[in-house]
């Protein structure tokens, strides 16, 4: 098993734009003219997202054409229209005679409390992302959907961290299955190969770490408004011949590396999403990806965190 950049799968562009006055962003996955097979799985209880009846596996639709992670919560999802006018203007999406519909899935986070509430992404910025994938831009930390990202907000946003986006990839042979990941968690993250908290809930002092999960089990009488600002979005990509079915329960075992690397994870006041992508042909087995999938997502919320920089009054965890 060797690292590979998440960028070498074939029928792959990524871009990203971000707006780092507002602390918002957004980052654009596109699929390749002749779409590709996806899933969805979701187990956080606040998700914000577009399109995504599309990916259950009784819908007619066997491909999709581009994927959107980004900031602005429920009002960022008027992106996904920019990709749409990028994809038709270039013949790309399904054939219905008089033109081509772009079969384009979102994602949102909620980052609205970071910066600039007002400004969000719209199909102007996801416009844009499409026409840098055409290049690639993608780097990890501060940026597209993860400009405005933060981690351990139990608390409130005085206590908690900076995040970001995240990615991370491997070859097994002819085998590769790699992640992309925005944390914006309300839990702590860890790294889940040492048990090293990464980052997450900061105490009044702002320099050492409370445990969410032990906070969060004292607060037996639940608050009546809880901060529902969270969610983490990620993507798995394997060039592995999968249908969307099979798709979706890859997409399910990934969450295995949610669970690895954030602690809480999956509460209602998450929206985590993750979409699973086939990129190829190769033949290999769905369990063998899914394992390999969770371990590659884990690592890539890790290396969110250490890639971000401190921004907006939040630390990042290179500070602490």
């Amino acid at each position: 098993m060797k690292e590979i950049p998440i960028t070498s799968f074939d029928n792959l562009q990524i871009g990203q734009v971000e707006n780092t006055t507002a602390g918002t962003g957004c980052t654009v996955v596109l699929l390749g003219k002749d779409g590709a097979p996806a899933g969805l799985d979701v187990r956080g209880g606040g998700p914000a997202s577009r399109e995504s009846e599309l990916l259950k596996p009784l819908a007619a639709a066997q491909v999709i054409h581009a994927i959107v992670l980004a900031g602005g919560s429920a009002f960022g999802l008027d992106a996904a229209g920019g990709v749409m006018r990028y994809l038709e203007e270039r013949g790309i999406g399904f054939d219905v005679g008089v033109t081509k519909v772009p079969l384009v899935c979102q994602s949102d986070l909620f980052d609205l409390t970071v910066a600039d509430a007002r400004t969000r992404p719209d199909a102007a910025m996801a416009y844009a992302a499409c026409v840098n994938a055409e290049t690639g831009n993608y780097r990890d930390g501060n940026h597209g959907a993860g400009t405005g990202a933060t981690v351990g907000k139990l608390l409130g946003m005085e206590h908690c961290m900076k995040s970001g986006i995240g990615s991370y990839a491997v070859q097994v042979g002819d085998l590769k299955v790699g992640a992309l990941v925005a944390v914006n968690a309300v839990g702590d993250v860890y790294d889940f190969e040492t048990g090293r908290k990464v980052a997450g809930l900061r105490a009044d002092d702002g320099k050492t770490f409370l445990d969410s999960e032990r906070v969060l089990m004292q607060q037996l009488d639940a608050p009546q408004e809880k901060f529902v600002g969270n969610t983490t979005l990620g993507i798995l990509f394997t060039n592995a011949k999968l249908d969307k079915a099979r798709l979706c329960k890859a997409a399910g075992m990934a969450h295995d590396g949610y669970a690895r690397a954030i602690r809480p994870v999956h509460t209602s006041m998450d929206g985590d999403s993750i979409y699973a992508v086939s990129l190829g042909d190769v033949p290999a087995d769905l369990d063998a990806v899914g394992v390999i999938g969770a371990r590659v997502m884990a690592k890539a919320i890790v290396r969110a965190v250490e890639a971000a920089d401190s921004a907006y009054g939040f630390p990042a965890a290179r500070d602490m």
